[in-house]
């Protein structure tokens, strides 16, 4: 297994730790291979009754690292393959068969994050932020988010994450909203997420969805979402955002791309 995932086995509980620290456990799609083929080792293995994501260093991740996600291309080519990435990225979180655990260990920003909501639980150090800025970056909610948020914290936490407010949220505002589960002090997180897995593989658990959810359910809407962000990557507001933040981190080239994909864009929208 890549040591970009580290992967440990105690009392029938797979521990999954992100192990990228100084790329913030971003998910490159080498990581998410990574964690993706851990995750079908674990399902297969019959000893293995629970699972159990996690990090290392200060980020449990950054989120999906876009600048190495996809290779330009044709327009239509390139819009289906972004909304067939998102729903396959979230699909296997919903249809992973095992009770999951996420245990997060520092920051989480975006897909991080709605993923962790699609899973059993998730118990979070103190001090670590949440973070979902779609609207800052220019596109719609994913993971399931656009209803999921509103079912586990209501409508007025879910639009201060999901709005322009872009509310980012400690482990203890979290679990007030409802967004989470539990907080433990940072150093006992290792020890808790084990033991309430180990508890679940004990009492014979299965997979559940938090807030009432169903997986058909879920599922629908995140094929839902995956057709709007596909469109909304392609779009003038995204493209201008990735610009000014590239541009402002003084990754100058790739920033340019941007800018000519926005000026260039009513040719070649034509073709999608």
């Amino acid at each position: 297994m890549s040591d970009l995932v580290l992967v440990s086995t105690a009392a029938g509980v797979r521990t999954l730790t992100l192990n990228l620290p100084r790329r913030l456990n971003g998910w490159t799609f080498p990581m998410m291979e990574a964690l993706f083929g851990a995750l079908d080792s674990a399902a297969a293995e019959h000893d293995v009754g629970a699972v159990v994501i996690t990090g290392t260093g200060d980020y449990y991740s950054a989120g999906v690292n876009l600048s190495s996600a996809f290779q330009l291309g044709h327009p239509r080519v390139l819009r289906e393959a972004i909304r067939a990435h998102n729903q396959e990225l979230f699909d296997r979180f919903l249809d992973f068969p095992k009770p999951l655990l996420i245990a997060v260990n520092g920051h989480a920003i975006g897909a991080p994050v709605t993923s962790a909501t699609l899973c059993d639980a998730i118990v979070a150090a103190e001090g670590v932020t949440f973070s979902t800025p779609f609207a800052r970056l220019g596109v719609c909610p994913e993971g399931c988010s656009s209803e999921h948020f509103a079912r586990l914290m209501g409508d007025e936490a879910a639009e201060r994450m999901l709005g322009p407010e872009g509310w980012r949220p400690t482990a203890t505002e979290a679990l007030a909203a409802g967004l989470i589960d539990e907080v433990v002090p940072r150093d006992t997180l290792t020890e808790r997420a084990q033991a309430l897995a180990a508890s679940w593989v004990a009492e014979g658990r299965v997979r559940t969805f938090r807030g009432g959810a169903q997986r058909e359910q879920l599922k629908a809407v995140n094929a839902q979402e995956s057709e709007l962000l596909a469109d909304a990557f392609l779009a003038s507001p995204f493209l201008m955002g990735q610009f000014r933040f590239l541009w402002s981190r003084r990754k100058r080239g790739p920033a340019l791309t941007f800018l000519a994909l926005r000026a260039t864009r009513p040719a070649w929208s034509l073709l999608l």
